[in-house]
């Protein structure tokens, strides 16, 4: 049974979460602060978390990095900002996916489940190709894991999730609208400033130079292509 954290201190959204996600067997925890949850997190490892950032002891954004330090839990952010820079600022700490309030239910559950499918781990047999090799790391796609330089590369299910669609297309086009509907979903297609954020973090952590990929190239205004 998939385990969500709540963390939010908005009594009534609480509730209706509660309410909402157990009445889909859902297994159910709450916090109501950000040290609560951290600890909560610990002790009882989710499979996914919904957070608010505007938390009574620390901004979210904390929340998100005090949990990425130790696991890839999928994190999906739930708030009543609306400025891209905090939306960028929460992806870029590592959260994985972002509904702004008011909100529907059934819009925040879909990609509820849409943050968990992305995380679980790839089944043998559903690619005929499982290890793409480059000079600088290695991505085995049965594993879920790309090691560089002898050492494992810690991603977020997001991150893992997009360089996967991109190694499985070596050397496509992959666009924009394709990407986003593959990694985030069918209902977006428009919100390129992801696809920024993210690529420039596999960058980061995959390209010898980041600011001079090889592997990870932008095709201005269509789309990005992977290269081995």
């Amino acid at each position: 049974m998939t385990r969500v954290l709540v963390i939010e201190d908005e009594p009534q959204i609480v509730r209706a979460l509660v309410i909402n996600l157990k009445a889909r067997k859902y297994e159910v925890d709450a916090a109501h602060d950000g040290a609560t949850a951290l600890q909560l997190a610990a002790a009882r490892h989710p499979d996914v978390v919904v957070l608010d950032l505007g938390l009574p002891d620390m901004d979210g954004v904390e929340v998100i990095r005090g949990l990425r330090g130790w696991t890839r839990v999928p994190i999906l952010v739930l708030s009543a900002r609306h400025s891209s820079d905090e939306k960028v600022e929460a992806l870029d700490a590592g959260a994985d996916d972002y509904v702004t309030k008011p909100f529907g239910m059934d819009e925040l559950l879909a990609r509820l489940r849409a943050a968990v499918r992305r995380a679980e781990p790839v089944g043998p047999g559903e690619d005929d190709v499982t290890t793409v090799e480059t000079d600088e790391f290695t991505v085995d796609l049965a594993a879920k894991k790309v090691n560089r330089g002898g050492k494992d590369v810690r991603l977020t299910p997001t991150e893992w999730h997009l360089l996967e669609v991109l190694v499985r297309n070596s050397g496509r086009l992959v666009s924009q609208k394709q990407l986003l509907q593959e990694v985030w979903g069918p209902s977006y297609g428009t919100e390129t400033n992801y696809l920024r954020v993210y690529m420039a973090q596999l960058r980061r952590k995959l390209e010898a130079d980041p600011s001079h990929p090889k592997h990870f190239i932008t095709e201005p205004g269509m789309g990005y292509r992977f290269e081995g």
